[in-house]
């Protein structure tokens, strides 16, 4: 990898392209981000950056962060990703990233959390059908059956009602559409995970 940076969703919109074809758009709010530390080959065992997104306020700093960002001579920062890189680390604590990182028909990967969807029944969670409503069935929403007579256990993968959303997911092979220096806005064309205002991390695409 060579290129990363984190940002913020703003929300989706639509705009036109070239052709006078209406796309779907996600606006993202990326950087700038900070490099906080640079590990590489000799010292680590390994070719990495940590980079830093969003002001953090000094009270809500715990000291052994505190040290870390004084070592560095920055201010704290409220989130950290560390991002491996394939060649020599070219990056430096304090260095800036910002969104022109990135340029226009750029494909790139992004990682988000899901949404949080709370608890969730079997068939809104994966899908499943329902019982008869009428005839006396007394069973309509249920998982149904867990596994064959005399096996007295629940196998592992066994779909069932829980906790839906809040995942750490990737959508791969995006593309950029358009990028704002001035106001550090990045649009993808399509959808990407996570809330409004939720912070996204944007890397070059592995599968391009």
């Amino acid at each position: 990898m060579k290129k990363a940076i984190l940002g913020k969703k703003i929300g989706m919109t639509q705009i036109f392209d070239a052709d006078g074809q209406l796309l779907p758009v996600t606006v993202i709010e990326a950087g700038p981000c900070t490099v906080v530390q640079s590990k590489t080959m000799e010292n680590d065992g390994y070719n990495a950056i940590q980079i830093g997104y969003t002001a953090a306020k000094e009270n809500r700093v715990t000291k052994p962060m505190k040290g870390h960002f004084e070592k560095a001579k920055i201010k704290p920062l409220r989130y950290l990703k560390e991002v491996r890189l394939e060649d020599d680390n070219q990056y430096e604590a304090g260095q800036e990233i910002k969104v022109d990182v990135f340029a226009e028909g750029d494909k790139i990967d992004i990682t988000g959390i899901t949404r949080g969807k709370g608890f969730a029944g079997a068939i809104k969670r994966h899908g499943f059908g329902r019982g008869p409503m009428t005839h006396g069935s007394h069973y309509h929403r249920g998982p149904g059956s867990l596994g064959a007579l005399g096996i007295n256990k629940v196998f592992k993968g066994r779909k069932l009602p829980g906790r839906m959303g809040g995942n750490q997911v990737t959508v791969q092979n995006l593309q950029v559409v358009k990028v704002d220096t001035e106001r550090n806005l990045i649009l993808v064309k399509g959808a990407i995970p996570g809330a409004r205002k939720s912070v996204v991390m944007l890397k070059e695409s592995v599968k391009a």
